[in-house]
This record gives C-alpha cells, sequence and structure tokens, in this order.
C-alpha cells in the first residue's frame, strides 16, 4: 500500500496544470511565512532581482539556468516558478530542453526524473501563455 498522498500525488502529476497548482499552494504559505520575517524576505527579493538583472547573460538565459539547477535540487517549486519565468522570458522548449540536458550531465540519473518534470512544467506555461496570446 502507498505512502498516504502518494496516490494524490501520482493523480496530480499525471494532470496537465499540476505546476500551475504547486504555485498556488506555495504563494499563500511564501505569503504567511514573509509577513512573519519581511526583512529576510526583503533581502531575497533583492538578491533575486539582481541575479536575474540582464548583464552579460540576459533575464532569459538566467531564468534556464535556474530551472537547471531546479532540476539537479530536485524542487517542483523551484522547477515551477523558474519554468514560469522562462516562458515569460521569452525562452523556447528547445532552450528548456538543453538547459535540462545539462542538468542530466551535472547530476546523471536522478536528474531524468526532475527533467522530465521541468520540461513538462515548461511546456504547461508555455502552452498557457500560447493560450493568452490567441
Amino acid at each position: 500500500m502507498p505512502a498516504p498522498g502518494v496516490d494524490v500525488y501520482r493523480r496530480l502529476m499525471s494532470e496537465h496544470g499540476h505546476y500551475q497548482e504547486i504555485l498556488n499552494v506555495l504563494n499563500p504559505q511564501h505569503r504567511a511565512l514573509r509577513a512573519a520575517i519581511p526583512e529576510v524576505y526583503q533581502g531575497f527579493n533583492a538578491l533575486s532581482k539582481a541575479a536575474f538583472a540582464p548583464g552579460a547573460l540576459d533575464t532569459r538565459t538566467k531564468e534556464l539556468i535556474a530551472l537547471a539547477i531546479g532540476v539537479v535540487d530536485e524542487c517542483d517549486g523551484c522547477i515551477a516558478s523558474h519554468a514560469r519565468s522562462a516562458v515569460r522570458a521569452g525562452a523556447s522548449r528547445q532552450e528548456a530542453a538543453e538547459a535540462i540536458g545539462v542538468a542530466f550531465l551535472m547530476q546523471g540519473g536522478p536528474a531524468t526524473i526532475y527533467g522530465s518534470r521541468a520540461y513538462t512544467a515548461f511546456c504547461e506555461f508555455a502552452d498557457a501563455e500560447e493560450r493568452r496570446d490567441r
């Protein structure tokens, strides 16, 4: 018998919209913690803004790097956030796939699990963006 929640997790992983749902669940959790430690979040937000600002690397490339790191760190929240941001920054499906491929090199076989999740997340947000543009 699977552990509690495993069936729900498997169902969610198979549904389109899963990664938006991850963000929907995490957002109120972040708001609650941000209310408790606003200075920490202000510092983190400043760091994030500086890290993703265009420079020698554009924001799109930086978001793809963050997506690949999310794969290596096995972080579904990171994958969802940076897949959405990479789409918004103009990354293509092929660029996302190739960035994820680098994660495979750096992490090996385990990255193929989160890599496929990351590509699914990217495509989910890209599909949503394309629907909005119609």
